[in-house]
């Protein structure tokens, strides 16, 4: 499951996806990806009201 977040997370910085919407039951397990990656602080999340999150690309990158 971890390969599945990082191929989100490296198509997320490099453009090819504009935003990853991450469901309530995920969000642990994508943490953990995101957590390591050296650029975490170039994608921020929106919460939702019903626990998903929607990351995107820093407006500032």
């Amino acid at each position: 499951m971890t390969e599945k977040y990082q191929q989100a997370l490296n198509d997320l910085l490099s453009g090819q996806v504009n935003e990853l919407v991450i469901a309530p039951e995920e969000f642990n397990e994508f943490r953990k990806v995101w957590e390591q990656l050296p650029q975490r602080k170039e994608i921020v999340g929106s919460a939702q009201r019903n626990g998903t999150v929607i990351y995107h690309l820093s407006e500032s990158v």
